[in-house]
């Protein structure tokens, strides 16, 4: 009796160590304010591979309805300009930022220019402290934001 009592307890222990293993790290807002800055720094000063740095391995980029698709950090950081810095950096300018921890989705309106200019919004799934999805919608524009979000501003 007393062997099975400790089997049991020893499966129980071991059962209770993977749970907590296979449990992810949840994110706060400020951990995702910091997180999405970092993002955008590294655009700012050319850094893909600090860019692609916030992203998970398996991370999901897209414009739906898949204009633009990719998979992975190392088609993230081709589409973000590769290793070598390039001419014209990309800018990037976040004019709000909120978080639902209970779901750990994200999203930021935002003012991103470098061959053109768009204002837009993301909507960014975290795991583990890292981006697992961004999905954007942009809209092409030389307006300021301010102007661009004309009677909506706040």
């Amino acid at each position: 009796m007393m062997k099975a009592t400790a089997a049991v307890v020893i499966v129980l222990v071991l059962s209770a160590m993977r749970a907590v293993s296979e449990q992810h790290t949840e994110s706060t807002s400020e951990d995702f304010r910091v997180l999405m800055v970092a993002v955008s720094s590294a655009w700012n000063q050319g850094s893909a591979s600090s860019a692609v740095s916030c992203f998970t391995d398996d991370a999901v980029y897209m414009e739906p309805p898949d204009r633009r698709v990719y998979i992975g950090r190392k088609a993230l950081i081709d589409f973000f300009g590769g290793t070598k810095r390039q001419e014209k950096p990309m800018q990037m300018l976040w004019h709000h930022l909120a978080f639902d921890t209970a779901t750990q989705v994200g999203f930021g309106e935002y003012t991103f220019a470098q061959n053109h200019r768009y204002h837009g919004i993301v909507i960014v799934k975290l795991q583990d402290g890292k981006i697992k999805s961004w999905r954007e919608y942009q809209y092409q524009s030389n307006l300021e934001w301010r102007d661009f979000t004309g009677k909506g501003s706040f």
